[in-house]
């Protein structure tokens, strides 16, 4: 089947109906001309600018046509040969394929933060690159970035816990960017009974003696199921109930002597979103499979597995806001309705600014939870407590918030966003993934007062923003309502200690979310405006504070200037003047 990549066969240009083909999503994101200085070296920068321009561009055609292409053609699950011999394998459709060899060979996103060599960098790219690929990239295909994720974030989890002889083996397929060597990873850990309480886990793993293990059991929702490698939870023989009795294994689709492994794809799953990619279910079989790490400790090693995975799946929904903005903005730039263009409606014009922040919000705070990640993984014990609570926390909104964006996007396209040509209807149902995987909202919500209160994460996490507050200059005001709504957010949070007010932790989490963007936002946009006079990310960091932090009457009036809510639309620079006029009228809402 061909794959079909040409441009619509009506130009934009003579169309009543606004179409965003052709359009470089990075250079179209003034974001990240801005951002990139603060969290990119300039040599690196420079290096990486040029590919980003590139991918930007195809990401705007060819990429998403594939991406389109490959949702509209799901992979299918064949269990045997014409000739009837039990040998199963799941066909993908040549636009996944081609898919696959961008993401893990020319971008080598599940690689580059393994070995050197990636996009012609020496050594291994730090996360916040990683992350900002896996954001550009989500903007077409969202679907393929799971497995992409996976074997990253199954390769670190190897490289920490496994035994020297065991990362050896399997390194070089996991970090390969030739598709024929590539050995792609997954997580096989949810059961029909436990979901969220992986402590109900009853796979059992039984020792053979010889330094592998047996697996028997049913795993219920595992995607990339045909993946070379998997991570399994399973309860080894006589071990302890509960989650302290679970050990973490690495398991092989095909042994040392090329038979497959005892374990089947019993279907895969029709889903409503990430129809690209194969989601299964798994029937152990007595499969063979290495112990990873400490017997007992499966759960809290897999746990750094959870933890990339979910900040991964944050990126992704900033990603697709980030596409449904653009997507948006560009129909109401280009389309007319009663006399005018739909950017000068006020009404659709609010709306695009209430689209617009939660984005904003969730691209800052994943771009600083990766630098926060680096710091991490280099030794520092305080950014280690602060990543713990950061993880959970974006994870939280971001994939939350992705699901109004994309639905208010294809609602600002109207009819034409509904059908699937345009990609509206895709990311919508992508979009609701990232609140499910790894973690609903509510266990997510959950795990940020336990980052909080059992691994005292929340002081650290305080501590973190003061000093970026106090290191801050200009719009001082709203300085000072940030630092008040802070302190005011951590007390509320200490009220949930030892399961307190259980029915009021989304709505508190939600509120450290929000004051911790905004912190993060007004730190970024002071030094932009150091250097560029531009006052955009202060704005809107207010912004934050004055429609999602402090109170406010429904029915009282909003007064906020036309000429800025334009400016911000349209990515033009915002004057310091116009930035301490909003700031009054923060004040003066208070």
């Amino acid at each position: 089947m061909s794959v079909q990549t040409e441009a619509p066969a009506v130009p934009a240009s003579t169309s009543p109906v606004p179409d965003s083909w052709g359009i470089n999503r990075f250079t179209d994101d003034r974001s990240m001309e801005q951002l990139l200085p603060l969290y990119l070296s300039e040599e690196l920068r420079a290096h990486l600018v040029p590919q980003f321009e590139e991918l930007g561009a195809r990401l705007g055609g060819e990429l998403d046509e594939l991406a389109h292409t490959a949702d509209q053609n799901p992979p299918v699950l064949e269990h045997r040969t014409r000739r009837g011999e039990d040998l199963q394998r799941i066909d993908k459709h040549p636009a996944y394929q081609r898919l696959e060899e961008v993401a893990f060979g020319e971008l080598g996103m599940a690689a580059m933060s393994h070995r050197g060599g990636v996009l012609g960098w020496p050594e291994p790219l730090p996360p916040v690159v990683k992350y900002l690929t896996f954001y550009l990239f989500a903007q077409a295909e969202f679907g393929l970035e799971c497995p992409v994720s996976m074997t990253d974030a199954l390769t670190r989890t190897l490289r920490k816990f496994g035994d020297a002889e065991l990362v050896e083996k399997f390194i070089g397929g996991l970090t390969s960017q030739d598709l024929g060597e590539l050995t792609q990873g997954a997580m096989f850990m949810t059961e029909q009974d436990a979901g969220s309480d992986v402590g109900r886990t009853v796979t059992t793993a039984t020792d053979n003696g010889d330094g592998t293990w047996s697996l028997t059991g049913e795993k219920w929702f595992c995607s990339n199921a045909d993946a070379g490698l998997a991570l399994v939870l399973a309860r080894p023989e006589n071990a302890a109930p509960g989650i302290k009795g679970i050990g973490l294994f690495l398991m092989p689709r095909v042994l040392d002597d090329g038979i497959p492994n005892r374990y089947r794809i019993v279907r895969l799953k029709d889903k409503l979103g990430t129809r690209s990619m194969a989601s299964g279910e798994i029937s152990l079989q007595g499969a063979t499979a290495y112990l990873v790490g400490d017997v007992g400790q499966g759960f809290k090693q897999m746990a750094d597995m959870i933890n990339s995975s979910r900040l991964s799946n944050a990126v992704r929904s900033a990603g697709m806001m980030r596409r449904a903005f653009g997507e948006a903005r560009h129909v109401a730039l280009n389309r007319e309705a009663f006399g005018r263009r739909l950017i000068d409606l006020p009404l659709q014009r609010r709306q695009l600014i209430k689209m617009l922040v939660p984005s904003e919000q969730a691209t800052s705070i994943f771009l600083h939870t990766a630098d926060v990640f680096a710091k991490a993984d280099a030794g520092d014990t305080e950014a280690a407590s602060v990543l713990r609570i950061l993880t959970p926390l974006v994870k939280l909104r971001a994939c939350r918030e992705a699901r109004k964006v994309a639905g208010d996007a294809m609602e600002a396209r109207g009819g034409v966003g509904y059908i699937e040509e345009f990609g509206d209807a895709r990311i919508l149902r992508d979009t609701h993934l990232g609140s499910i995987w790894e973690g609903t909202t509510n266990i997510i919500a959950l795990d940020v007062v336990r980052a909080a209160h059992r691994a005292e994460a929340l002081k650290p996490l305080i501590g973190h923003l003061q000093l970026l507050l106090s290191e801050t200059r200009g719009l001082d005001s709203v300085r000072v309502t940030l630092e008040e709504q802070l302190s005011r957010v951590m007390h509320a949070v200490e009220r949930l200690a030892g399961g307190a007010h259980e029915a009021q932790v989304r709505q508190i989490a939600t509120a450290l979310y929000n004051i911790t963007s905004a912190v993060v936002m007004f730190s970024e946009g002071a030094r932009i405006a150091e250097r560029t006079g531009d006052h955009t990310r202060q704005v809107l960091a207010a912004m934050v504070l004055r429609h999602r932090i402090l109170p406010q009457d429904p029915l009282a009036p909003i007064e906020e200037s036309a000429e800025l809510l334009d400016a911000l639309i349209r990515q033009e620079p915002v004057s310091a003047e116009a930035a301490e006029r909003y700031a009054a009228e923060l004040q003066g809402s208070l």
